[in-house]
């Protein structure tokens, strides 16, 4: 019989790790970290791995404790130890994962980060990547050569909106044109879920020189409740624009929700009087940077997504089709 996998969680990711383990069923691996000087550091599995089929997970963030630069270091050096020490097969999961924006160039002599973050992680000899919503599915599938999944949080979000609007009233936002498929998921998911018509609306969106403009909502907005769909949220700058742009438009309430809190310097603005009447994140990244002004707290929901990786890693272990696992989650018409 062959032995169970084994799954691998480094400390920064270990809370994440130890929730998806649990719904597995299973226990984390355990795992030597050691630090020595001028920042040098090693991984070392406690365990057997010869001939086992071995899971990595590691959000690549960054904040006080360490930085996403760090983090990807010490998942590669803990990959390739994997692979020395005879795992057959190694799925790197990255609940989040760093430069994954930077797929393209944008200006004359720019680099591709996304494209080399995925030659070093193959480099290690990693077989099979898993993520959850990246910036550009696309590209991130393109810049790789092994296998990849692409999870998406949309489920998480039309599941609670559902549960606390009834999904009746509703208008999804795109804070783009460019994140407008990403929002419309979620609007098929609600629509599904509630079986009633759920609209949906889009904001125009300028960029020069890192400013931020452009107000125009295009879409039913006036008398409903807005829900603005993003992948990731870093200073807040685009969803507070977008959070205007609904209240100014007539919004009966305006929700937000991105996959990944970032929550770079002036996120805090988001719990503040010009914020989201309520803000989603997922706990790929746990908001340890958003300071919550007083009374505000209860306005930040974190919606757990280890049960949506647990059934993706068994899914693999099993042979059956992660593709699947999104596919189910989506209507094939849209209302």
């Amino acid at each position: 019989m062959d032995a169970a996998p084994l799954l691998f969680a480094p400390l920064a990711s270990r809370a994440f790790g130890e929730r998806v383990a649990a719904r597995l069923g299973m226990e984390l691996a355990p795992l030597e970290e050691r630090d020595y000087e001028a920042g040098e550091h090693k991984s070392r599995p406690l365990v057997s791995v010869r001939g086992r089929v071995v899971y990595v997970l590691q959000s690549l963030s960054g904040d006080a404790a360490g930085s996403a630069n760090d983090r990807l270091c010490r998942a590669l050096f803990l990959v390739a130890a994997l692979k020395d020490a005879g795992a057959t097969r190694v799925t790197a999961c990255f609940p989040y994962i760093a430069y994954s924006r930077k797929d393209r160039r944008s200006k004359e002599r720019d680099p591709v980060n996304s494209r080399y973050i995925a030659q070093l992680i193959e480099a290690v000899g990693t077989d099979h990547v898993m993520v959850m919503d990246v910036h550009n599915v696309a590209a991130f599938e393109n810049a790789f050569r092994c296998s990849v999944d692409v999870l998406e949080a949309a489920p998480l979000l039309a599941d609670r909106i559902v549960a606390e609007h009834g999904g009746r009233d509703i208008t999804i936002v795109s804070p783009d044109f460019g994140g407008a498929k990403r929002a419309q998921r979620v609007q098929d998911l609600i629509a599904g879920r509630a079986d009633t018509v759920v609209d949906f609306a889009v904001i125009e969106k300028r960029r020069d020189n890192g400013e931020v403009s452009g107000d125009l909502v295009i879409g039913p907005i006036a008398g409903r409740h807005a829900v603005i769909v993003d992948d990731l949220i870093s200073a807040g700058t685009t969803l507070l624009r977008a959070v205007q742009a609904c209240r100014a438009a007539g919004a009966r309430s305006v929700a937000a929700f991105a996959t990944h809190g970032v929550f770079a310097a002036g996120a805090e603005r988001l719990l503040g009087p010009g914020g989201p009447d309520r803000l989603y994140v997922t706990d790929t990244l746990l908001p340890t940077r958003l300071a919550a002004p007083a009374g505000a707290a209860d306005r930040l929901v974190v919606l757990p997504a280890s049960a949506m990786f647990a059934e993706a890693l068994r899914r693999i272990g099993t042979g059956e089709s992660v593709v699947a696992l999104r596919e189910m989650e989506r209507r094939p018409d849209r209302r």
